[in-house]
């Protein structure tokens, strides 16, 4: 228990997109666990919400990636910045928390500074060792203390100005699916167990299954060629899962699309693990769905890209020549990567064949990358929830 010398903790908690939602589920859970006299006010998803936030408007309405198509909403975005940060100083929270989303999140939090002392917490740092690392310099005058999800990120930060804690990766903590969940999950949806089961993943954003899905979809046609018996399975977020649906309708092989919206938080999560366990390899977008696919063990190949301009202007900013976060935690380059000018048909195809024919460097640094997250010690949203308490003012351990 952490003691703070006030009567309750008052939290404005806020996330943009589902990955976001998910940290800010575990991390409300590891607060309440520590601090039971606690509120929560803010923005959020269906995780969050079940931890006891109403949020202030759907979060869907920000999730928008890339410079190009966050410009036809700006507008509207830039009105939902200024409505969060006056609800942020009306309530008067012992701590701002925002997560991810930073071209969202950092603009709130430069209103709630400019009018108030409220204790401003990042959960996520930008990736700043990948491009515009001056970002780190413009967030330490708006954001007090970072959590971060990789453990090489605290120096960026603290070099900066601002206090930062790496507290693990939520991925760390979660359960293991076994073989046997993962032989029942094809028996439900009569997957032989002899055919390769290839899951696609074209993004949780809209933008990305619109750009991606027809290029993944291409891809497959030699794969589905050499694999005649191959099955798809394509695990779907809520918000997209109707737009999936659309855009898989032309592809080579009709996959199974997998849709949450109808189902319990628990149980959506758990058909989704046991669809990564079941799954043989994978095409993603690039992202964090890379460590989900670290923790079950399926070699994967990513594949990404965006509008032309934001293409060009990210191409031109970039630092490292990999995103993908099992290269990067490793140091490594075991996960093939397509990205902008090489997110095209033919070359997918022939990486994921090349993936198929020797996986064994890729699962060693999938392994190697889920021990250094943290895996089997104390829970992620328990440690951030941890780091965020002892570091308020007036913190007593």
């Amino acid at each position: 228990m952490v003691a703070h010398g006030r009567i309750g903790v008052r939290v404005f908690i806020i996330a943009g997109e589902v990955s976001g939602d998910k940290l800010g589920g575990a991390l409300m859970a590891g607060l309440r666990q520590l601090e039971p006299d606690i509120s929560f006010d803010g923005i959020g998803g269906d995780l969050m919400q079940a931890q006891g936030l109403t949020s202030l408007f759907d979060m869907n309405e920000l999730s928008v990636f890339g410079i190009a198509e966050v410009l036809p909403k700006y507008r509207h975005l830039k009105r939902r910045i200024r409505e969060t940060a006056q609800a942020v100083i009306d309530a008067k929270p012992d701590v701002m928390i925002t997560i991810d989303s930073p071209d969202f999140s950092l603009r709130v939090a430069k209103l709630v500074k400019a009018a108030s002392d409220i204790r401003c917490v990042h959960y996520v740092a930008p990736s700043v060792w990948a491009w515009r690392p001056k970002r780190a310099e413009k967030m330490a005058k708006v954001i007090d203390h970072v959590l971060t999800l990789l453990p090489f990120e605290p120096p960026y930060m603290e070099a900066a100005g601002m206090e930062c804690d790496f507290v693990g990766h939520p991925i760390a903590g979660e359960p293991v699916t076994s073989a046997q969940e993962a032989s029942a999950f094809r028996a439900r949806y009569d997957l032989d167990e002899a055919a390769p089961l290839l899951l696609v993943l074209p993004g949780s954003r809209r933008s990305e299954v619109t750009r991606l899905a027809p290029i993944l979809g291409d891809a497959l046609g030699p794969i589905v060629a050499k694999h005649p018996n191959l099955r798809v399975v394509v695990p779907a977020a809520g918000p997209v899962a109707s737009l999936v649906v659309e855009h898989t309708k032309t592809w080579p092989v009709i996959p199974l699309v997998l849709d949450p919206s109808d189902q319990p938080i628990d149980v959506a999560l758990a058909e989704k693990r046991a669809a990564f366990k079941a799954a043989d390899f994978a095409i993603a977008a690039s992202g964090t769905v890379m460590l989900e696919l670290a923790a079950a063990q399926t070699p994967t190949i990513s594949a990404y890209d965006v509008n032309w301009v934001s293409r060009k202007i990210m191409t031109h900013m970039a630092l490292l020549d990999t995103v993908n976060l099992i290269n990067l935690v490793t140091d490594t380059r075991h996960v093939p990567e397509f990205l902008t000018d090489n997110c095209r048909p033919e070359l997918i195809s022939a990486g994921l064949e090349a993936l198929m024919a020797d996986p064994k460097a890729q699962l060693q640094a999938m392994a190697d990358t889920m021990e250094l997250l943290g895996q089997g010690g104390e829970e992620p949203g328990l440690r951030a929830a941890r780091a965020v308490l002892e570091r308020m003012p007036n913190a007593q351990a």
